[in-house]
């Protein structure tokens, strides 16, 4: 048994299976923009439900919606009209363009290797600008939102207020954001359109390294409940080396095919976003402690931020498995956790008779009320076994001519391969206790 080594393999089997396709292919494609396929989108659906079950599921996170677009002034507050950019570097020959910080430019260009070529590092802002309304000049500008966490600044008295919420307590999100990278790339890993899963955590000031602690360990254990290895999975202190708005900071690293990277970040915002929001709108932004005497202050944030693209990515490298590689019984699979696999069932006749596929049908129909299924008549019933196993579906149940006379179906398992023998009658008990999570 072996598992993923080369990316290559990852994107071919994506393309070929429907999860994710090049943006606009037919085209050309866009670069570094990619859309999810039928198999793609509920998978994600299912990491996005996931993350959202865990998060907002409990008495001390709420969650929010919040718009892409924002007053451009919340920019400015938050220092992404000003800062947030990264130095860029021309090639002068080949004129490809790369970020400073991430190569050596006394060094020959990657690409064409002529020497002494690079320009002078520029500042390059990564934010997408647009305009509102009619006429296009700059009072009519806006942004794309970068990152979906000042959405959740600017609501903190209305979730608080109407919510009637005491500190501690979060907010969580799940949304679009945009970027527009100097060097995106590896697949899904680095887009300029991604989607995250991001919750503030509000706390009294002096009480963020418990809280730093607490949430650790959370979103630890919700990578592992998902199906990651945790040999692939370490802490990367930042150390000295934080934002300016950090006082601590985390990221959780997935040992992809491309080597360690970032999956998570948890990092202890201290009061900056809050400051700079009640600075730049002019409203009081202070929380008022009942519990300790009315005494008001603006809280601390403590965030959990993650891409689901990029964990949606890590399951896709930890799941993939090829079996007896390189001999004739060679069988990929894709081992996802029942709760995240974007078919659940695969209901199989044996043969293309009407009698048999009435029952499959019959079967189809009543467990696709709760699971997302797939009717699979084409082909032996060996190459559908393989089929499903490369999609990562969980069980096939398949309907011969023993079921006419006993009404029991086989029940086969992904990942043992074993075959049970099920009453139609008793199928949802026993896909229920199978699906356990």
């Amino acid at each position: 048994m072996s598992n993923l080594e080369n990316m290559n393999d990852l994107v071919s089997l994506c393309k070929r299976k429907g999860f994710i396709f090049q943006s606009s292919e037919v085209y050309g494609g866009l670069g570094s923009c990619w859309d999810y396929g039928p198999l793609g989108v509920e998978l994600k659906n299912n990491v996005k439900e996931s993350w959202w079950k865990a998060m907002t599921y409990r008495e001390d996170v709420e969650g929010v919606d919040a718009s892409i677009l924002m007053h451009p002034t919340v920019w400015k507050a938050s220092g992404h009209i000003d800062n947030f950019s990264d130095p860029l570097v021309d090639c002068k020959e080949c004129k490809s363009r790369f970020r400073a910080d991430k190569i050596d430019i006394n060094a020959p260009c990657e690409k064409c290797g002529a020497k002494d070529s690079f320009t002078e590092p520029r500042e390059f802002n990564l934010m997408f600008k647009t305009t509102m309304g009619p006429v296009e000049d700059s009072g009519s500008t806006v942004y794309l939102r970068p990152e979906t966490a000042q959405g959740i600044f600017v609501n903190f008295l209305n979730v608080q207020q109407t919510m009637r919420k005491k500190l501690p307590f979060g907010i969580a999100q799940i949304g679009k954001a945009f970027r527009n990278e100097i060097t995106p790339g590896n697949f899904i890993f680095r887009t300029r359109e991604f989607e995250q899963m991001e919750m503030q955590y509000f706390i009294k000031p002096g009480t963020q390294a418990d809280a730093m602690e607490k949430w650790k360990e959370i979103r630890w254990q919700w990578h592992l409940d998902n199906g990651l290895d945790e040999d692939k999975l370490r802490w990367h202190d930042h150390g000295e080396e934080l934002a300016h708005y950090a006082d601590a900071a985390f990221d959780i690293e997935y040992k992809f095919p491309i080597g360690w990277d970032e999956m998570e970040g948890i990092h202890s915002r201290t009061d900056f976003d809050m400051a700079k929001h009640a600075e730049f709108s002019g409203k009081n932004l202070n929380y008022v402690d009942q519990e300790d005497g009315a005494k008001k202050y603006l809280p601390y944030v403590l965030e959990t931020s993650v891409g689901c693209d990029r964990h949606l990515l890590a399951l896709l490298c930890n799941a993939y498995t090829v079996e007896n590689k390189g001999q004739k019984d060679e069988r990929v699979v894709l081992k996802f956790k029942p709760h995240l696999a974007p078919i659940k069932v695969a209901i199989m006749p044996l043969m293309k008779k009407p009698e048999l596929q009435e029952v499959a049908r019959n079967v189809l129909s009543d467990l696709q009320k709760k699971y997302k299924c797939e009717y699979d008549i084409a082909g032996s019933i060996g190459k559908r076994y393989r089929r499903q196993d490369e999609i990562g579906t969980p069980l096939c149940i398949t309907v011969d001519y023993d079921t006419l006379e006993d009404q029991s179906v086989t029940v086969r398992d992904r990942d043992t391969m074993a075959q049970d023998r099920v009453k139609i009658a008793d199928l949802n008990k026993y896909i229920l206790n199978k699906f356990e999570f």
